[in-house]
């Protein structure tokens, strides 16, 4: 729908008559007739309702990439889950992988645990700055052809053509009357939306739990409730979205758009029409000559082929999503006419104006915006590999028990409990010596692996898992003279000799 205020272009109009002779005299011992209300204004409408589009089949290079970049990104996206990966014993072997229950997420050989979640953020971020410099280099490529509304929307417009024919066929058939042909034809491509639909749901689903698995449940009446909803929910998005709304979340949902011009600049490459080169436009036959006109012959297949529905003639505009279509359209009217390629393009603003002067064109890559981009995608994905490479395989949590916060012992020493847990985030059984340090003469003991007090004790750690222990720290009384002391919990890796230090408080009585 479109945000147009729809007025009325003109009102009715006063009679002649009426207008040039003045009011007529009433008629002696006639009651005089009360005048006719005034015509009210015509209601001003705000919204308008939506122009179907259907768009044209068309051939060309441009085409051809886009089903190529599809393939493979449908490809990817179906074939992700079934991928498998030996991570070795008691470990998911789905190479991607977000294990919800688990809390871990599996991409081949990196493992991401909750407290790691900030990877995800510099992922994101290398994810927009690199869709910044792509921008700023080549316009909207993503929007045209890597967009998942983009693909699912293709592929569901090739179904809608195999059943019901191209752009003149399917006009046709909307405008017919219902009959069975039309009713079947119907039937049977919401079936076919609703087939893909599901398959994009359940896939999506596959990412979150074992692939092979959830599947032998779901078609068994076995799965789990949140598996029945949420691939029900993607498969109502996916087939509203890319089956009902199309264009219209370019257009209208999209936030992508609304900004993605402060990308740009004049050396941006994006599909443009040389319109110094095509007008004055005009019909034309073949074999006709061009002199003293332009090589736009007005067919219109440059709008019919777009997917949603703009005429790049026009110059540039928000909903146009970059997707090169108009290219192909145009270079095919181009040949039949003996006339050169290239009047829809993918050229920069800087190029067009440089053509139509007669001047040299150049392709600028590299300008003060896009090593700017560069730069911060460097340093982005420079501290992100650096951090995952470097980050530690082991951590620490240390709860101390706040009720009591310690207790005094009939020898007058003080001991305080801690909750200690130790995240052993690699594939081996792990063992660690833990001793305390800050405070002279604590003791450790550790309920269920050491009953005596000692200065330092062992703990053992499975692969992959959360160690959790009763740690108590007792200290004799001259050695907590304050209220409270800073305790340093010293753990160190028997076969590495990794060492890992976590602060926390020692509560005493402060006499």
């Amino acid at each position: 729908m479109t945000m147009e205020t729809q007025r009325s272009a003109s009102h009715p109009a006063t009679p002649p008559s009426a207008a040039s002779s003045g009011p007529a005299p009433a008629d002696p011992g006639t009651a005089a007739t009360p005048a006719p209300p005034a015509a009210s204004p015509e209601k001003i409408k705000f919204f308008a309702d939506r122009e179907k589009i259907y768009p044209r089949n068309i051939h060309g290079t441009w085409r051809q990439i886009k089903w190529a970049v599809l393939g493979v990104l449908l490809a990817l996206y179906y074939i992700g889950p079934w991928i498998r990966w030996d991570r070795g014993p008691g470990a998911p072997d789905q190479a991607l992988l977000i294990d919800m229950p688990g809390r871990r997420a599996y991409f081949f050989t990196i493992e991401i645990w909750p407290q790691e979640v900030y990877y995800l953020t510099g992922l994101l971020i290398i994810a927009a700055i690199g869709l910044f410099l792509v921008t700023a280099w080549f316009g909207r490529v993503w929007c045209g052809f890597t967009c998942p509304q983009t693909v699912w929307t293709d592929l569901f417009m090739w179904v809608e053509r195999k059943i019901e024919g191209d752009r003149n066929a399917r006009l046709r058939l909307d405008k017919a009357p219902l009959s069975f042909g039309k009713a079947g034809r119907k039937i049977g491509k919401h079936a076919a939306w609703l087939l893909i639909a599901l398959a994009t749901g359940g896939a999506w689903i596959m990412y979150f739990n074992d692939a092979p698995t959830v599947v032998r449940a779901f078609f068994t009446g076995q799965a789990s409730t949140a598996v029945y909803g949420f691939t029900a929910l993607f498969t109502a998005t996916t087939y509203l979205l890319a089956g009902w709304a199309r264009e219209q979340v370019c257009i209208y949902m999209c936030p992508w758009p609304r900004f993605q011009s402060a990308m740009f600049d004049e050396d941006s490459l994006i599909v443009t029409y040389e319109d110094w080169r095509g007008e004055p436009r005009g019909s034309a036959r073949k074999g006709q000559s061009f002199e003293g006109r332009g090589d736009c012959v007005d067919c219109g297949l440059c709008w019919q082929v777009c997917p949603t529905g703009v005429d790049i003639r026009k110059g540039q505009q928000m909903a146009c999503i970059g997707c090169a279509l108009c290219i192909d359209a145009c270079n095919n009217v181009m040949d039949r006419f003996g006339r050169p390629r290239n009047l829809i393009t993918y050229d920069s603003i800087a190029n067009q104006n440089a053509r139509a002067e007669g001047r040299p064109v150049r392709m600028r890559l590299v300008r003060p915006r896009t090593l700017i981009y560069i730069a911060v995608l460097a340093i982005a994905a420079t501290v992100m590999a650096y951090t995952l490479v470097t980050r530690d395989r082991v951590d620490v949590a240390v709860q101390p028990d706040r009720s009591p916060l310690f207790v005094q012992l009939s020898d007058g020493s003080i001991r305080n409990a801690y909750t200690f847990k130790i995240l052993n985030m690699e594939r081996n059984n792990k063992s660690y010596t833990l001793t305390t340090a800050g405070i002279t003469g604590a003791m450790l003991t550790v309920i269920g692996y050491q009953a005596e007090p000692a200065t330092s004790t062992v703990l053992p750690a499975r692969p992959d898992d959360v160690a959790t222990f009763r740690v108590l720290v007792t200290a004799p009384p001259e050695s907590v003279p304050l209220a409270t002391h800073d305790l340093w919990f010293v753990l160190t890796d028997q076969a590495t000799g990794e060492v890992v230090e976590h602060r926390t408080v020692f509560a005493s009585s402060g006499n």
